[in-house]
């Protein structure tokens, strides 16, 4: 991979220390100066540059940065369809270059369901803004007022005498031109939408299909060796002592060097242990297996995953940390004649991409070059630094194409490893981890115990309720302390369960880790969904009631609720909370939506198949799942068909909201049937698909019919919140099917028959 095709601040500008001082603060303001401090005159070879995020060449060509990292979601493409929609520029005519890490983008961490909530404002913005400075070049070379010129399909047109511009004639003038302020740009309406709406492929579609994609995978730098590191099989442990002699004598193997662990807390840092280094990725591993090595295993070798699955669930079942209290929970309990409680456990989950982490480093001069599939490229640029002690601004992380992520790409540790190898070496270092390491040591999805109590009334609806959720925190990756829930994890479907109850508590308990616990696709909305909505479907059963006219009615009359974490944490919607209250009547909608369209009312249960329904509210996206299930007679699951009715407000590119619930339907499906990651003595005990199994194409729902809500709400994730509700659905309907209730995943656990 040319490094040329990698760094869009070469390609945009070529204008070396000059392009510093824009990218220092705000490119908008300095683009006109920095232009005529180098002597731009029309017709001469300088670009335009309205925008961070965009640029104009004197050939026409508009080029469009790409600061989040592509990984199947078509972020890439889809961000700078909304700025050439706004610019009315020719597609064809549009390249799309991916950034490097560099704070002047903003955040770049594409994680959280929140690129085109944070991000399309920006981008309209941008291309607003080189519109309007065009219109305004036009004018002044026409001698005519602006408002008589208008951009139209990457032309700009003078209305009264028809006269037109190519934006490449233009770029000399527009550069020179006042920039305008935010609130005096004028926006298309959606009608004047080109692409904007509109199933759009991606720019990456013939690459993909043609196998000239660049992953990180197959990243390369001249004169790299390669690296397959053995790591403490024990999370906190530490090398004791290593005998390399029969590794040595693996042709092709160059050395082992020594790597140290990391001082709480592990963060990105790297695991430490022994690194082979090689001439090629297999030999590396080659000479790994013969590695003798002693470890102090340090104190989380004790860690069993049945034992700690029993102190999350009695912990649950104790008074806890009190996070949202409404009327007088106990005081009703007390008078209550009927009371239906229900525990839940949900284990540790691996992301399992199908590309593991890789990435290729060079410390060279005290500065690194990477090539990374990172979800953050400023994440790895700072724990590089932190790493190598060096400053983050000597970090260059260029972003390769991922092949997925979930999650598991936004914690660098993996660049970290390949650079600190660099360093010790004076080379550039490959590090490939294979499926077994990616298994043994991920920042593993936090296992969950969960108790929940109710107490009903005549019909059934609740006049009390009780939910206690008990898991070990994503904040321990910063803070070694973190024995309860971080505010954004009592967010994720804890705290705002959107009920018309008048007595509700929520608690949240105390544990400590034993592993490396990180986020994967929609975090703690997994387990919480998993409770809430199986304890809904039993309080329906109990009272004999349709499941959708029972959630309907506990959601109450339509209102909005407005529940912030506590805590310095960000929300699912950064810091834009107060645009995103939850909107009971917009979940109302996707439920019906949702069992219309799955004909809920006009298929009842027959022996072994039925529908079950569940509906979430995550990255401030209302989604609800209807699945058709069936067991058969030897107790196997097929999923026949799955329902899945979202509002996530505006949508940029259908097809690409589309997918991303189909793959959802399909990524939640397979943890609720099989995603498991147990320890036995501290060690992981699964190592490849044999025994960490997802989804093959027999198991994974047959079809999956998306419905998606019209809206001129802002735009809201998509990528994570199809995937909660997939596992109480499912679970629903096995119930309905068999009178099996499941309240311990993966499925494949319980007998179904």
């Amino acid at each position: 991979m040319k490094a040329e095709n990698m760094n869009a601040i070469q390609l945009v500008s070529r204008r070396g220390f000059l392009e510093r001082f824009v990218s220092a603060g705000a490119l908008i303001i300095g683009a006109p100066v920095l232009n005529q401090v180098l002597g731009a005159a029309e017709g001469d070879n300088t670009p335009f540059h309205p925008s961070v995020y965009l640029g104009i060449e004197p050939s026409g060509i508009v080029v469009i940065i790409a600061h989040r990292s592509e990984m199947g979601t078509g972020i890439r493409s889809v961000l700078p369809m909304i700025a050439a929609d706004e610019l009315d520029a020719d597609w064809k005519r549009v390249k799309v270059e991916q950034a490097i890490g560099d704070a002047k983008y903003g955040d770049q961490n594409t994680d959280g369901s929140c690129s085109i909530t944070n991000f399309c404002t920006a981008f309209q913005e941008a291309g607003a803004t080189a519109r309007t400075m065009l219109e305004s070049a036009a004018a002044t070379k026409w001698n005519v007022p602006a408002k008589e010129c208008q951009v139209k399909f990457h032309q700009v047109i003078h209305t009264p005498s028809g006269r037109k511009a190519e934006f490449g004639e233009l770029v000399a003038l527009a550069a020179k031109q006042p920039v305008p302020k935010k609130e005096d740009l004028k926006f298309k309406s959606p009608s004047e939408y080109r692409y904007v709406g509109k199933d759009m492929p991606t720019i990456d579609l013939d690459n993909l299909c043609t196998g000239r994609g660049k992953f990180g995978i197959d990243a390369k730098m001249p004169g790299m060796v390669y690296a397959s590191i053995e790591r403490p099989p024990v999370f906190g442990g530490k090398l004791s002592s290593v005998d390399d002699t029969e590794t040595r004598k693996v042709r092709g193997v160059q050395e082992t060097i020594k790597m140290d662990g990391f001082k709480p807390p592990y963060g990105f840092q790297p695991l430490g242990g022994v690194a082979v280094i090689a001439d090629n990725t297999w030999t590396a591993m080659q000479g790994r297996k013969k590695l003798k090595v002693e470890w102090d295993l340090g104190p989380h070798a004790s860690y069993e995953s049945e034992a700690y699955k029993k102190l999350l669930l009695d912990t649950a079942r104790k008074p806890c940390k009190v996070v949202r209290n409404t009327g007088d929970v106990d005081a009703e309990f007390a008078r209550a004649s009927k009371v239906h409680e229900a525990a839940y456990y949900v284990p540790l989950l691996a992301h399992a991409p199908m590309e593991p982490p890789a990435a290729v480093a060079e410390f060279k001069d005290g500065k690194v070059v990477a090539y990374a599939a990172v979800q953050d490229p400023q994440g790895a640029q700072d724990i590089v630094a932190k790493s190598l002690g060096i400053d983050k601004k000597d970090v260059t992380c260029h972003v390769t194409l991922l092949g997925g992520g979930f999650g598991r790409k936004s914690k660098p540790d993996f660049v970290a490893e390949a650079a600190i190898l660099s360093k010790k070496l004076g080379k550039p270092v490959k590090v490939v981890w294979s499926r077994e390491d990616d298994l043994h040591f991920d920042y593993y999805h936090s296992v969950a115990g969960m108790y929940l109590k109710a107490s009903t009334d005549a019909k059934g609806r609740p006049t009390a309720w009780l939910q206690r959720s008990v898991f070990p925190s994503i904040g321990n990756m910063f803070a070694p302390d973190s024995d309860y829930a971080a505010g954004f994890e009592m967010e994720m479907g804890w705290i705002n369960v959107p009920y018309d109850i008048p007595n509700h508590r929520a608690e949240n308990g105390p544990v400590k880790n034993h592993v490396r616990i990180g986020w994967l696709r929609s975090v703690s909305n997994i387990y919480h969904a998993f409770a809430v909505q199986s304890f809904t479907d039993e309080l329906a059963a109990a009272a004999n009631r349709d499941r959708v006219e029972y959630m309907l009615d506990l959601l109450g009359e339509p209102r909005k609720m407005n529940m912030k974490p506590d805590g310095p944490h960000r929300a699912a919607a950064g810091d834009k909370m107060d645009q995103f209250p939850l909107d009971t009547e917009r979940w109302r909608r996707v439920i019906e939506l949702a069992a219309e369209k799955s004909g809920w009312a006009n298929k009842k249960a027959s022996q072994g198949r039925a529908l079950g329904i569940a509906s979430h509210w995550s990255f401030n996206t209302y989604v609800a799942a209807v699945v058709d299930a069936e067991v058969d007679t030897r107790g196997q699951l097929h999923v026949h068909r799955v329902d899945i009715a979202a509002d996530p407000g505006k949508i940029i590119n259908p097809d690409r909201v589309n997918a991303q619930f189909e793959g959802a339907s399909v990524f939640g499906a397979s943890i609720a049937m099989m995603g498991e990651i147990t320890a036995q003595d501290g060690k992981i005990q699964q190592s490849n698909f044999h025994n960490y199994p997802v989804a093959r194409m027999t198991e994974a729902p047959l079809k999956t019919h998306v419905h998606i809500v019209a809206s001129n709400e802002a735009p809201a994730g998509v990528g994570e919140p199809g995937v909660p509700p997939m596992a109480p659905a499912i679970c629903n309907a096995i119930f309905a099917a068999t009178g099996k209730r499941i309240r311990e995943l993966p499925i494949k656990k319980n007998k179904l028959v």
